[in-house]
C-alpha cells in the first residue's frame, strides 16, 4: 500500500487512484513485481517456450557469454560464505569506488541491482498525466511501460536517417515533458548518438525535465561517458549496469549516477539492500582494469566478422557498435525466420513494431556466430 503522503503526492500530480495498486507494487518489490516492465521480462520477450536444447546457440537477450571476469567470479564465490549477513559495507564500497573512478563525490552514486529499477523509479518520479515520457523509436521499452502506469503520455520519436536519437525532435516533443530517455548506444539499433547532440539536448531540453542517459552499452562502443554532465550538476541521470561488458546479467549490479537531490527523489520509490555477491563481483570488476578494453576488442572483432559476412551476402542490416545488430529479413516473415533458426537450434531476438522487417541478433562467441551464419543461410535459402 502507498503511504497517505505518497497518495497525496500522486493525486497532486494528477495521477488516478486506479493506478495506485500498480504503482504500489512497483515501489514495494521493484522490477520483479511488474514482470512486463522489467529488464529480465523484456529479455524474456526474446525467450523461448518449451525445452531448449543443451547445445543451443543463445543470442537472443543481449547477454555476454563471457560471463563475469575471473576476479569477479572469485569475489562472488568468496562472499557466499558470508551470505548470512547484510554487509552494507559492500554497497558503500562499490558506490565510493565507482564515484572515484568517475571523478565524483560518493553522494552522486546509488547502487542498484542492475539498471531497470532506477529507470522504473525515474518514470514514477518524473512522469505523470501532465508530464510525458519522451523516447527514441525503436528503443528499450521498460521506461515507457512504467510511465504508462503513471498515466503519462509516451512520445516515441523516430531515430534519424543515421540511426541516432533525433535530439531536436525530442526536445520539441512536448514543452511539459517530465523525462527524456536516451540509450547510447541505442537498444536495439546498436547505434550511437553523437556527443555534440547529447550536449545540445542537455542545454535545450524542456525546462524542469530530466534527461536519463542509459549507458548499458557505452563500454562496448568505447564512446564518451556522460558523467561530466552530472559533475556539472545538470538535470541528468546516468544509468550503468554490469550486465553487459562485465557479463553479470544474472548477478545483478548497477548504479544511477546523478545529483544527490535527484537520487533522493528516486530513492523515495525504492527499498531493500543489494545482493552482496553482486556488489563483491562489481567491485572486483571495477578494479580489474583490463576487462573493459579486452572485452571491447573481443566483442568488436566478432561483430565486425558478422557484418563482413552480411556484406558478402548482400544482407541488409543496421551497422552497430554494440553487442547486438538489427538484420533485415527482406520479404520473409520475421516469425518464420525466427522459428526457422530455432529449428536449427539458434535462438535470436525479437522484433520492434516500428521496424517490422528486422530481427535483433546478439553478438555471441565466435563459434556461436559461425553456427548462426550457417543456420541463417540455410533458413533464408
Amino acid at each position: 500500500m502507498l503511504t497517505p503522503k505518497l497518495q497525496r503526492e500522486f493525486e497532486d500530480r494528477g495521477i488516478s487512484r486506479r493506478n495506485f495498486g500498480r504503482i504500489a507494487a512497483m515501489i514495494s518489490t521493484g522490477a520483479a513485481a511488474m514482470p512486463f516492465l522489467s529488464e529480465p521480462a523484456l529479455a524474456q520477450l526474446s525467450a523461448i517456450s518449451g525445452k531448449i536444447p543443451d547445445d543451443a546457440v543463445m543470442i537472443n537477450s543481449n547477454e555476454n557469454p563471457l560471463g563475469p571476469c575471473k576476479e569477479a567470479a572469485e569475489a562472488a564465490h568468496a562472499m557466499i560464505a558470508q551470505g548470512g549477513r547484510y554487509l552494507f559495507s559492500q554497497t558503500n564500497e562499490f558506490q565510493e569506488l565507482l564515484a572515484e573512478q568517475e571523478g565524483l563525490k560518493g553522494s552522486y552514486v546509488k547502487a542498484y541491482a542492475g539498471s531497470s529499477a532506477p529507470l522504473m523509479q525515474a518514470a514514477i518520479a518524473f512522469t505523470s498525466p501532465t508530464k510525458p515520457f519522451v523516447t527514441g523509436d525503436p528503443g528499450y521499452e521498460a521506461g515507457e511501460n512504467s510511465a504508462r502506469n503513471m498515466g503519462a503520455k509516451v512520445i516515441r520519436v523516430p531515430l534519424t536517417k543515421t540511426y541516432a536519437h533525433d535530439v531536436r525532435a525530442m526536445a520539441a516533443a512536448d514543452p511539459n515533458a517530465g523525462l527524456l530517455y536516451l540509450c547510447n548506444p541505442n537498444n536495439p539499433s546498436g547505434t550511437l548518438t553523437p556527443r555534440e547532440d547529447i550536449e545540445w539536448l542537455v542545454e535545450n531540453k524542456p525546462k524542469g525535465s530530466v534527461l536519463m542517459i542509459d549507458e548499458a552499452y557505452t563500454h562496448i562502443a568505447g564512446a564518451p561517458f556522460s558523467t561530466d554532465f552530472v559533475a556539472k550538476d545538470k538535470d541528468v541521470v546516468v544509468l550503468r549496469t554490469f550486465s553487459k561488458i562485465y557479463g553479470m546479467a544474472g548477478l545483478r549490479a548497477g548504479a544511477a549516477i546523478a545529483r544527490p537531490d535527484l537520487l533522493r527523489t528516486l530513492g523515495k520509490y525504492s527499498g531493500g539492500m543489494m545482493p552482496i555477491t553482486g556488489m563483491a563481483a562489481a567491485i572486483a570488476s571495477l578494479k580489474a582494469k583490463y576487462v573493459v578494453p579486452e572485452r571491447r576488442q573481443k566483442i568488436g572483432d566478432v561483430r565486425n566478422s558478422l557484418q563482413a559476412f552480411l556484406d558478402k551476402h548482400d544482407i541488409k542490416y543496421v551497422p552497430s557498435v554494440s553487442n547486438c545488430i538489427m538484420i533485415d529479413v527482406g520479404q520473409r516473415k520475421t516469425g518464420d525466420v525466427i522459428s526457422g533458426l530455432q529449428a536449427e537450434k539458434v535462438y535470436i531476438g525479437r522484433v520492434w513494431q516500428s521496424w517490422p522487417t528486422k530481427v535483433r541478433v546478439t553478438i555471441g562467441l565466435p563459434s556461436e556466430m559461425e553456427a548462426f551464419k550457417t543456420a541463417w543461410l540455410k533458413v533464408m535459402a
